[in-house]
């Protein structure tokens, strides 16, 4: 079908190395005619990402499932105090290890935060005196002090309220999204963008299922933060794929899933160089802020922002733009406009293959001209006035000559009066 002309235009040559053809954006990656395989792919990939979220399901923090909090200073009697031994002595006394154990804080204010399931009381001062008598942290006097170990109950109402007002959020984002998308562009770039959302959301979801970080409020707000981020890229898309649009009804050149993989080459390396800076710093919060210094409460939010931004640049490039143009070519005059443009193309390799006509008067022996040596044998050679004397008559000519070039005759010149 005609419609489903819409390969790339390949200006790159093969020699072109990959960097040349990112940095020229010329339409060398054909996106849009492979978005079968990308389809498969992203499918794929959330089928997997929902499984996850449904059969591994999620490890709510203590703000979502209520439990019990312990703190005590990162600083004894003894010397500094580590998650690892506060662990270690948690899980002897009580017979099970906490949820969590992380170091909040830096410095003189760092404290150790522990997180549980509901403790009954009797199991809470349990486990604050076995804190205090291994550790003897210190209170504000500098001096070991009972009071300087600490609890507190988290009620899961508090989680719930977290999570209502989260799904109110994305509800009201989407909406306005979706109405800022279809009256600045048109609706079936608002409904390629929001489905690119969903990808992205469930994408990031279905990871973090499978990581197995804990879900904190921090968390939630990461989730709601790359959702900015993914629209943001496919809207630069999409408004390049408007501009290259624009007009193509009343022209033949290229069709509109041509027109479509070209914006979509030309702002390709605009999205990588974003998503790298913006992937940077998050990396750096992961790399550095939990895996060197230790701070477990930027994991939460490092985690969902780097995984949601590499989702958002993957969709906008191979879902988003794609999708757009399946949509686009379930209209009628979009498929009529891609026939004329197979068409034009059926026409032009139909004239490039025929034979070149002959030259206007020329002869032709069995269809061909012939060559230069028979053209001059049927129609003579000039003489040495210019005129056309037939063939036979030259070499006889020349035959008549003497050794000397001259003409033959009795006294070997004109004849005449004598020379005086």
């Amino acid at each position: 079908m005609a419609g489903d002309t819409d390969s790339a235009t390949a200006a790159g040559t093969p020699r072109d190395s990959v960097l040349t053809r990112l940095y020229t954006g010329t339409g060398a990656f054909d996106i849009v005619g492979r978005r079968r395989f990308w389809y498969v792919l992203t499918g794929a990939l959330v089928v997997v990402c929902i499984a996850s979220m449904v059969f591994r399901g999620f490890n709510l923090g203590i703000d979502f499932e209520g439990g019990t909090k312990i703190q005590l200073p990162a600083t004894g009697a003894t010397g500094a105090i580590s998650t690892d031994e506060v662990e270690r002595v948690f899980t002897e006394t009580l017979g099970e290890p906490p949820d969590t154990v992380q170091t909040v804080g830096t410095g003189a204010t760092a404290s150790i935060l522990v997180r549980t399931v509901n403790l009954s009381p009797a199991d809470t001062v349990e486990v604050k005196d076995a804190l205090f008598e291994r550790f003897q942290p210190l209170g504000a006097n500098g001096q070991p002090s009972e009071q300087a170990v600490s609890d507190s109950q988290v009620s899961a109402t508090w989680g719930g309220e977290i999570t209502q007002q989260a799904l109110i959020a994305l509800a009201v984002f989407l909406a306005l999204v979706g109405l800022f998308l279809g009256v600045y562009f048109e609706p079936r770039m608002a409904v390629a963008a929001l489905v690119a959302l969903f990808h992205d959301v469930v994408v990031t979801l279905g990871i973090y299922s499978m990581v197995g970080f804990e879900v904190t409020p921090g968390t939630v707000i990461g989730l709601l933060t790359i959702l900015g981020f993914s629209l943001y890229d496919t809207v630069v898309v999409f408004d390049k794929v408007r501009e290259n649009t624009r007009g193509l009804l009343g022209l033949t050149r290229r069709t509109y899933g041509e027109a479509a993989n070209l914006a979509v080459n030309q702002t390709l390396m605009r999205s990588i160089n974003t998503s790298i800076i913006a992937v940077l710093p998050v990396l750096g919060l992961l790399v550095i802020g939990v895996g060197m210094l230790g701070v477990g409460t930027l994991k939460d939010l490092a985690l969902v922002m780097l995984v949601g931004m590499l989702a958002g640049t993957f969709s906008s490039i191979v879902l988003a733009t794609p999708l757009l143009v399946d949509l686009t070519m379930r209209r009628g005059d979009y498929r009529q406009q891609a026939e004329r443009v197979a068409q034009r193309r059926a026409n032009a390799a139909r004239k490039a293959a025929e034979p070149a006509p002959p030259e206007e008067g020329a002869a032709t022996v069995n269809g061909e001209q012939p060559g230069r040596e028979r053209a001059l044998t049927t129609a003579g050679v000039p003489d040495r006035v210019g005129k056309a004397v037939p063939a036979g008559r030259a070499q006889s000519g020349r035959a008549e000559r003497g050794k000397s070039g001259r003409p033959s005759g009795k006294a070997g010149r004109p004849s005449g009066k004598k020379r005086r």
